[in-house]
Parts: structure tokens; C-alpha cells; sequence
């Protein structure tokens, strides 16, 4: 990134793996399966990004993903910075893309993902992902989703409405299959209260204060050896 040109990074890690989100849902990803020799590795990264002179943010309370969502809505909000790249392929960082301003950047296939992108794959807008995750799910972080609310029909239904407390109990309007949107309007009145957990934990924080000024994010030469 720094030989392509980039001036301002910063590195974010899950310093420790579980975060206020265990305490909202048992089920939430944890340590647990992590191989003891890889996380033994963690720290190291730490250290080894710090004297390569690039700023790291270690998330203890909240998780990296969290603090890149931060990053980017702080670093946006500055007039002087241009573009604003997200270099992570996971799709919960899909809700932070807006425009062409700040885009996903995913380095191993050098694919880009701004707002029309977002909406090519999942269906949705970038503010509709945290809803569209909740109804569908997420295996990587531990929450099931709504029976029967799979891709396609959430990504029709948020389409029209956007978010989850939009939708209205009369699936009627919802240009859905009519037999299989009876289904969905049954599993959503039963299930609003879950689903509009799963979306609080789908949605990343941006009110974490990682840095005041853009320039905190400037690249350093790195520690002399």
C-alpha cells in the first residue's frame, strides 16, 4: 500500500477476540478454536507494525472492525482527505461505503467495492447491510438470522424498505413470492425483537475516538534497528 502510494494507514486488531457484543448474545465469536501458536503471533504483529512506523489501534472493548468503521467515518469527515479505503474483504464493513468516497478495498483479488458495487452483490444499500445481516445471519460471527429469510428475499424486502422497523406486518407489498412472504411476515412478527438484536450486533460502532487529526494517521519511517 505505502509503495502504491498510500500517506495516511492505520492497522486495527482484535487485540483481545471477544468484545461488548458477547454480553448481547452468547453465541457471539469468541478465542475459543484459535490455535495457541497463532495467537501467540498477535502481539508480535503489534510490535512489528508499530516499529514499521504505522499506527495501530488495539481493540480490547470493542473489535477491529469497529475501529475501522471509526477510522473511516472520522477520516472522512476531513475535507482535506480524498479517498477513504477499507482494505477488507468482510462484508460487515460493507454498511461503512458511501459513494465513491469511501470504498472496500479488497488487496488479494485488487477488487474495489463502492456504493454501487455494495448493491450489485448484496442486493441493498451500504445502510441497509447491518439489517440485511440480521435477517440473514452470519456464521463467521455466531448469530443464526430468521428462519426462512434467506438472501434473495431480504435482499428484495430491504430493497423497498430499507430497515427492519419499516417493514410493514402486510406482506402483501412486499414483491415477494406471496406464499413464501406469509412465511417470512409470520417469522418476523414473531421474531422482531431478536432480529433487531442480531442488526445491533451486525452494526459497527463509529463513535470510538481513535484519533483527532487526520495527520495522527501519516506514515512514519520506521524505528532505527
Amino acid at each position: 500500500m505505502i509503495r502504491d502510494g498510500a500517506t495516511h494507514l492505520a492497522v486495527a486488531t482484535d487485540h483481545v477476540i471477544e468484545s461488548f457484543r458477547n454480553n448481547l448474545w452468547p453465541g457471539y465469536k469468541t478465542s475459543e478454536g484459535i490455535d495457541p501458536d497463532l495467537w501467540a503471533q498477535f502481539p508480535l504483529l503489534e510490535e512489528a507494525l508499530v516499529e514499521a512506523g504505522i499506527l495501530v489501534w488495539p481493540m480490547i472493548e470493542f473489535e477491529a472492525d469497529d475501529a475501522l468503521a471509526a477510522g473511516a467515518a472520522a477520516a472522512a469527515a476531513d475535507p482535506r482527505v480524498d479517498r477513504v479505503l477499507i482494505c477488507t474483504p468482510d462484508k460487515d464493513l460493507a454498511q461503512c461505503v458511501r459513494g465513491t468516497r469511501v470504498v472496500q478495498l479488497n488487496r488479494r483479488t485488487r477488487t474495489t467495492f463502492d456504493e454501487e458495487a455494495v448493491v450489485r452483490k448484496f442486493g441493498v444499500l451500504p445502510e441497509s447491510i447491518p439489517d440485511y445481516l440480521a435477517l440473514v445471519g452470519d456464521s463467521a460471527d455466531g448469530y443464526p438470522g430468521l428462519p426462512g429469510w434467506g438472501a434473495k428475499s431480504t435482499a428484495a424486502v430491504l430493497a423497498k424498505f430499507k430497515h427492519i422497523e419499516s417493514i410493514p406486518a402486510d406482506a402483501g407489498d412486499w414483491h415477494v413470492n406471496a406464499a413464501h412472504a406469509g412465511a417470512l411476515a409470520t417469522t418476523l412478527i414473531r421474531d422482531r425483537e431478536q432480529a433487531l438484536l442480531f442488526r445491533t450486533l451486525a452494526t459497527l460502532r463509529t463513535d470510538i475516538p481513535l484519533f483527532k487529526d487526520v495527520d495522527e494517521l501519516r506514515f512514519q519511517s520506521p524505528s532505527p534497528v
